[in-house]
């Protein structure tokens, strides 16, 4: 099968491409490497059935040429992290919603069938955990960036859930909760990367806020099999489903136990979430998918736990 990837030089998109070229399809993938990494699939890059292009989504014309050849689409080209969405307000809306709609135009002119990655940034503030699909979402003020970034990556899901419904086109919404794993950047405020490295470096680790606000943190591998189930069930089309863990752990936690498996001498520090971001930054006390409906429909079961992630990940680092 010929399969496109948008965002395939990200972390997430670079290991579905190596998936999916372990499983024999034909993989491409497009990356403007605004938050991607060439060095992402450099293990997998001269592979024979794996090509690449360094391009934009919002390039119409070369999206139209790459869809036109393909019989799967993974869309995963989106803003990224909340440090970079804070710092390119503009860019990460136009990304989330005139890329995402040159997508789905262009999968439904050619007949692709596509995955749509949104977020659990969908919730907002909601304080009912855990989050389910059906859930009504909670959002601040218009002047708070990240709730820009939530509002832009509903609109991908109401534009994905009405070319299914209009137009037949199939298409599966999942929502990531927090994915972690080898490949992963700290750069753009991305927790467990940020705090191993700086753990490794016996550098200070920093926690935004109290600490007390807790997160689950799937790993990568567990994600991108969970896409391609999706992918290839076809009861999944039209529907919406999270993606993660219910293993929760509070920041602050996460950072002893970090310190601990690396053996560090750091310090653990505080940051106020106004010094971190921006003024008037909001935050989430807790996250927390609910997978049932997941689990209902193909059997989802995270596989590795948080100690485990956490050893592979260091494991990457220290190589």
């Amino acid at each position: 099968m010929k399969i496109l990837i948008t965002g395939g030089a990200g972390f997430i998109g670079s290991h579905l491409a190596e998936r999916l070229l372990d499983e024999e399809h034909e993989v491409h993938i497009i990356d403007n490497l605004s938050t991607g990494r060439l060095e992402n699939i450099e293990t997998f890059k001269n592979h024979p059935n794996f090509s690449y292009t360094v391009g934009t989504i919002l390039n119409r014309e070369l999206m139209d040429t790459l869809i036109s050849k393909a019989d799967r689409v993974y869309h995963l080209a989106a803003a990224v992290g909340v440090k970079y969405i804070i710092e390119n307000p503009l860019l990460s809306l136009k990304t989330n919603i005139v890329g995402t709609d040159n997508v789905l135009e262009l999968a439904n002119k050619y007949k692709a069938k596509v995955l749509i990655t949104s977020t659990s940034e969908i919730y907002g503030k909601s304080e009912k955990v855990p989050f389910a699909e059906q859930d009504d979402r909670l959002l601040g003020s218009t002047s708070i960036s990240r709730w820009g970034y939530s509002c832009s990556k509903a609109i991908d899901e109401f534009m994905a859930l009405a070319f299914y419904r209009e137009k037949k086109l199939p298409v599966v919404i999942v929502r990531c909760f927090n994915t972690v794993g080898p490949r992963q950047t700290g750069q753009y405020g991305m927790v467990v990367p940020k705090f191993i490295k700086a753990a490794l470096l016996d550098q200070p680790i920093v926690i935004y806020g109290s600490g007390k606000q807790s997160r689950c943190f799937a790993d990568v591998s567990d994600v991108v099999g969970a896409f391609i189930q999706l992918m290839e069930t076809k009861g999944c089309e039209g529907e919406i489903f999270n993606i993660g863990t219910t293993e929760s752990i509070s920041i602050e936690d996460l950072a002893i136990k970090v310190k601990e498996m690396c053996n560090s001498k750091s310090k653990i520090e505080y940051m106020k979430y106004e010094d971190a971001f921006e003024e008037g930054f909001e935050d989430m006390m807790h996250r927390m998918p609910c997978l049932e409906k997941i689990h209902e429909y193909i059997g989802y079961e995270p596989q590795l736990k948080l100690d485990d992630i956490i050893k592979r990940m260091i494991a990457n680092y220290e190589n």
